[in-house]
């Protein structure tokens, strides 16, 4: 068994990948774009940070917008959707306590900015679960690359057979994959293809499911 759990955040502990989603849609309703459709945002944009999202709208529908433009725009959108809050996806809960009642270190490593996360967090009362927590801010290369994992488990003093990753999205299996960590995937809005989750040592359709794994 590990003794540390690495948490992504967006789409896994919360339902936030639809605000994601209603962003990048108002983004390109604004230039006239109508037909991007929740397919599209879960197989190009689901689980990569808002950097390279942005660059990706603006490279494939030809925008004519500069990124840092694109991003204060959807940045504003999202202020206020999560002012309305972000709910928690079925489990999340139980299986943070579950862990932190069996004494396993908890690290959280997100593509998001911690000012985000940490309201999001906060707004959840989940904060208190978490040892350590990473953002994309302190790394050089997002998903699928490796880094925000390594960065985590090193913060978490962890070799990486001592970790385990739970993420839902492709990139996410990627990156765990590319960092030799052991992943869990409780896919969301975009089913990863099966070649991908056959990269998982699990795969579960919710995180109340998932503590079935540490009760092996």
């Amino acid at each position: 068994m590990p003794k540390g759990i690495i948490f992504d955040m967006d789409g896994l502990l919360v339902d936030s990948e639809i605000i994601s989603f209603k962003m990048y849609r108002a983004l390109l309703a604004h230039h006239g774009i109508l037909d991007f459709t929740t397919n599209d945002y879960a197989t190009n944009y689901s689980g990569h940070n808002e950097l390279d999202n942005m660059n990706n709208l603006i490279q494939t529908f030809n925008l004519p917008i500069t990124t840092a433009t694109g991003l204060h725009y959807v940045q504003q959108i999202e202020t206020e959707l999560l002012e309305k809050g972000v709910a928690l996806k079925p489990g999340a809960q139980q299986l943070l306590a579950f862990l932190a009642d069996h004494q396993y270190l908890i690290g959280l490593a997100t593509s998001s900015t911690a000012e985000r996360a940490q309201l999001i967090l906060k707004q959840n009362n989940i904060q208190h679960y978490f040892d350590t927590l990473t953002f994309n801010a302190e790394i050089n290369h997002g998903k699928p690359a490796p880094d925000i994992f390594n960065k985590a488990r090193t913060k978490m003093a962890l070799a990486p057979n001592d970790a385990l990753i739970f993420e839902d999205s492709e990139a996410g299996i990627q990156a765990a994959n590319a960092a030799n960590i052991p992943v869990i995937c409780i896919p969301d809005m975009h089913q990863p293809a099966p070649a991908i989750l056959a990269k998982a040592v699990a795969v579960y359709p919710n995180l109340t499911a998932a503590i079935a794994y540490f009760e092996q």
